[in-house]
């Protein structure tokens, strides 16, 4: 979805005759001055995307050498699709969202708006909750599964920390991105990532991490600044 730029038509008649001075300079005689246009105002589109934006959203997407296959976005409750809304949240622009209860993560915008997107949860007792900040961020990341993890799941011992983790691809359990959640300097091996599984939009099932759409996580991933702060409500 894209930011409409709109000018007034006093301003556009304003840039018109501006630019039409500044030509004038150039060829008859020393430029005057006039004064500058009256910047537009920046208008953010509020609500749900139009059929022929979610094609373009969740159709299949090259990136990083790979192709990620298309989302069948009509088999998703539509109120987990990308869409920017009025920020609920009260935090600074810039601040990241997640909203547990509801499976929805938010990026807060200035101007009183927020990029909102359909998330999938940990499962009841590996959820965290706080406040942390975006360490660190990748493009397809490899997949280290902590020790605990291979623990309860020894076939997972092939892609352990030691053995170097699950190379990046589309079978990649962190998908296309990954966002690294540190509290305290300390990672909490809590991560936003992408995911291939859409059918976990909405649920809980992960084991304690935050997952979207390879096609939102990609966009996420565009617009959360270095070292943001994050927020996830219980």
């Amino acid at each position: 979805m894209t930011i409409d730029n709109r000018f007034s038509r006093r301003g556009f008649l304003a840039a018109l005759a501006a630019s039409a001075g500044t030509l004038a300079g150039c060829t008859t005689g020393p430029l005057r001055r006039r004064p500058a246009p009256t910047p537009g105002i920046v208008q953010r589109p509020v609500g749900p995307p139009s059929e022929a934006e979610l094609q373009v959203m969740y159709g299949p997407v090259e990136d990083g050498g790979y192709l990620i296959p298309a989302v069948p976005y009509q088999q998703i409750d539509p109120q987990f699709y990308r869409q920017r809304v009025y920020d609920p949240t009260g935090e600074a622009p810039g601040t990241v969202v997640v909203d547990t209860p509801s499976r929805l993560l938010y990026v807060v915008e200035p101007g009183g708006t927020a990029m909102r997107y359909g998330v999938g949860i940990g499962r009841e007792g590996f959820a965290w909750q706080g406040d942390g900040v975006i360490h660190w961020r990748q493009a397809w990341p490899h997949w280290k599964p902590p020790n605990e993890m291979v623990a309860r799941q020894p076939s997972l011992a092939k892609y352990s920390i030691e053995n170097g983790g699950m190379p990046p691809g589309l079978d990649n359990p962190l998908g296309a991105r990954a966002l690294y959640i540190f509290q305290n300097g300390e990672d909490t091996l809590y991560r936003l990532h992408g995911n291939p599984e859409w059918q976990s939009i909405g649920k809980a099932v992960s084991s304690g991490c935050v997952r979207l759409l390879n096609q939102d996580v990609i966009d996420l991933y565009a617009r959360v600044p270095a070292k943001a702060r994050i927020v996830v409500w219980q």
